[in-house]
């Protein structure tokens, strides 16, 4: 089978406010890294501001009503929220969303904080996990507005006719994504006219929190790729950018990967029991240490890979992300062809720092998991859970969650069935990581303390 894929990737409410942007050291290269991915389009246009502005017309009753009584300004604050956008830090409410660039004529551009900028409790933190990020929803919909307004489609509205983006909102086909750029390239990163697509397997993931980048030598969940900012780059392989172009950022991408690595994990805002978390602290490093590291003065971190067969999480993503496929980049520009370690047939998962993990809900590296007391209570974990818009669960640290232990609700738009969590899906259980099983319920309640410290 051949293609020519012309899709485009990068792939309770609270009153106390959450820091707008994470803290940093601000180098230089910093500095020139973060003003490079707000303001350099580096793929094709998704959409126009027409089109956006317009894309309402195309949602569901009694939502449309709604927006077509609405002003201008309320309708884009139903849009973002709609398709989990987030007004940029700085912004004035006009123009993309954080994770979109202009392309100086009105078009949206996505760059990689569409996945990796989302909200706590409402606040922007840019290199925070979007865990309401809609972009099947979004997609959908903005391709009907197309049509309607007789405009052009673009590379994501023809991938959806084959390819999964995203089957729950929050989460997105990210992997996959990587795979069939990357399998429209030679070692030299030049495009292969008629490239076959390699065997794929459709799966979900939660991106990750940017400030936990400082800490690994390794990057993905599996930690199968070396940390360069070479790989960084895989996301601009669609057929618009040759080899030139793309070899032409690489100092862009050194300073990118100097702003990711300056970030700083977000501060728990709200009152902290000091007494308890000290309690929380020594049961931690009886019991988790191990695996995630020791934090305050005397850090550590030892990056460890857990096997699949002892951590417990779902496998899919392990299996997913082929042997052939690590050795394509392996063997690239991108990993220097060869002289990088990349790591072809991974354990097991990378337990991650625990950095600001207050923050950086749904948990396991496939987002199934709303609250850090989820984590904690392994048997209690929700089969099926939709989030709020924004609010945060100050009880259980985590997301605002409705949980629906008797399976998925009947609902008929698909459109809503995506903002529902089903764990019984593949490559989503929220399965393993038992681990805190073997702790009491006061020992629990102290650890969870503690987690809000970090």
């Amino acid at each position: 089978m051949k293609f020519h894929f012309l899709f485009l990737v990068t792939i309770g409410l609270c009153s106390t406010p959450v820091a707008a942007e994470t803290p940093s050291t601000q180098t230089d290269a910093a500095k020139a890294g973060y003003e490079f991915i707000r303001s350099t389009p580096l793929l094709p246009t998704d959409f126009d501001q027409e089109t956006f502005d317009a894309v309402w017309q195309e949602w569901p009753e009694p939502l449309r009503s709604k927006a077509e009584k609405a002003t201008a300004a309320e309708r884009r604050k139903m849009a973002f929220e709609r398709y989990g956008l987030v007004e940029p830090p700085d912004g004035d409410g006009n123009g993309p969303a954080l994770g979109y660039v202009d392309d100086g004529q009105g078009g949206w551009v996505m760059n990689c904080l569409a996945c990796h900028g989302g909200q706590v409790a409402g606040q922007a933190i840019p290199g925070v996990p979007n865990s309401n990020f809609a972009l099947q929803t979004m997609t959908e919909e903005l391709r009907l507005a197309k049509v309607r307004l007789q405009k052009p489609f673009a590379s994501k509205d023809l991938a959806i006719f084959n390819l999964s983006l995203g089957s729950t909102n929050g989460t997105t086909n990210a992997v996959v994504f990587g795979i069939l750029l990357g399998a429209l390239r030679d070692a030299d990163m030049n495009f292969v006219e008629g490239s076959a697509a390699p065997p794929r397997t459709d799966h979900d993931m939660d991106a990750p929190p940017f400030w936990n980048v400082k800490k690994k030598s390794r990057l993905y969940c599996d930690g199968h790729s070396p940390k360069n900012h070479r790989v960084l780059v895989q996301f601009m392989l669609l057929p618009v950018n040759d080899a030139a172009s793309i070899k032409s950022k690489e100092d862009d991408f050194r300073n990118v990967l100097a702003w990711i690595e300056s970030l700083q994990a977000p501060k728990y805002p709200w009152e902290i029991d000091a007494e308890l978390a000290k309690e929380g602290e020594a049961v931690f490093n009886d019991n988790c240490r191990d695996c995630h590291g020791s934090y305050g003065q005397k850090e550590t971190y030892p990056e460890r890979v857990i096997p699949i067969d002892v951590v417990g999480t779902d496998p899919l993503r392990l299996a997913a992300l082929k042997p052939t496929d690590r050795q394509k980049l392996a063997e690239s520009w991108m990993c220097h062809y060869g002289e990088d370690d990349v790591d072809l047939d991974p354990a097991g998962y990378v337990a991650p720092p625990l950095d600001g993990v207050w923050a950086s809900a749904p948990y396991f590296h496939n987002g199934s998991v709303p609250t850090l007391w989820h984590v904690l209570h392994p048997d209690q974990r929700p089969t099926v859970w939709r989030r709020t818009a924004t609010g945060y669960d100050r009880n259980r640290v985590g997301l605002e969650v409705e949980s629906y232990e008797n399976g998925l609700p009947s609902v008929s738009n698909i459109a809503e069935r995506r903002r529902y969590f089903d764990t019984r899906k593949p490559g989503k259980s929220a399965a393993g990581h038992d681990f805190p099983a073997s702790l009491t319920e006061p020992q629990k309640a102290a650890v969870l303390e503690y987690l809000k410290t970090l």
